[in-house]
């Protein structure tokens, strides 16, 4: 005999309706950035045959529209880029990483207006705004935090550091679960910040064409900057089956 699911409260009722209204209100923003380059109010308003007064519940201001549409598209990412990891195999965390990074990238570069909306408007802050939903930089956290459980690299100790970022350490913003690091190894953070600025950065370089476009084409310096990475995350030795994994990730 089948069970008939509880009725929903009154609070449920509404907070599932918010929900749904909130994913077509992301859906429509992310259409017409892909269509028009720009998202409004009135225009997402128009789009959903809604007034702009009705709107205003969901988000109160066009900077509150933007950075809700941020997060949403930050979390597709983070679930692309899973995926991608996940089609590795689960005990070679150094194949989930490559293919993490280039899944990344290639997200990037299929959708450079998505990119740029995102990176302009999720910051550490937006971190507490997830709503326990998965973020590109909790996927990457994840990885590298698992990299090292299996290759145990070299940590910075704090008192190796700058005084004033030894201090930043004990108490970071950054999208990990800080409390699953111990004090002596507080030096992974400033490891895994400064790895995530040469992914974002080499990949913003290449999504707004600031470099020539036969080396993004050939991503040299997107293998230059994985290959750069190996010596601090303890892979120099993974190096030469890496490399064909990388090739046949890009290829793909």
């Amino acid at each position: 005999m089948s069970i008939s699911p509880a009725p929903l409260t009154r609070a449920q009722g509404r907070a599932r309706s918010h929900a749904a209204t909130t994913t077509r209100i992301v859906d429509a923003a992310r259409s017409l950035l892909l269509h028009h380059g720009d998202v409004t109010l009135r225009a997402v308003a128009r789009e959903l045959g809604m007034t702009a007064p009705a709107l205003y519940r969901y988000a109160a201001s066009h900077e509150d529209l933007v950075r809700v549409v941020a997060i949403a598209i930050d979390a597709d990412i983070a679930e692309r880029i899973q995926a991608a990891a996940d089609a590795q195999p689960a005990d070679d965390t150094a194949a989930r990483l490559i293919a993490a990074c280039v899944a990344f990238r290639q997200w990037a570069l299929a959708n450079r207006k998505e990119f740029a909306l995102v990176f302009t408007n999720v910051d550490v802050e937006c971190v507490k705004e997830h709503s326990g939903e998965a973020s590109c930089g909790m996927v990457f956290s994840d990885l590298l935090f698992a990299l090292w459980q299996e290759y145990q690299f070299p940590v910075p100790a704090l008192d190796e550091l700058d005084p004033g970022l030894a201090e930043i350490l004990h108490d970071p913003e950054v999208p990990a679960d800080v409390d699953a690091v111990p004090e002596e190894l507080r030096g992974l953070i400033w490891l895994l910040q400064r790895g995530w600025s040469r992914l974002y950065g080499t990949v913003t370089l290449e999504v707004f064409g600031h470099i020539d476009p036969r080396v993004v084409e050939q991503a040299h310096l997107f293998r230059a900057m994985i290959e750069d990475q190996a010596g601090p995350l303890g892979l120099t030795g993974e190096l030469p089956r890496l490399r064909v994994l990388l090739d046949s990730l890009l290829a793909a």
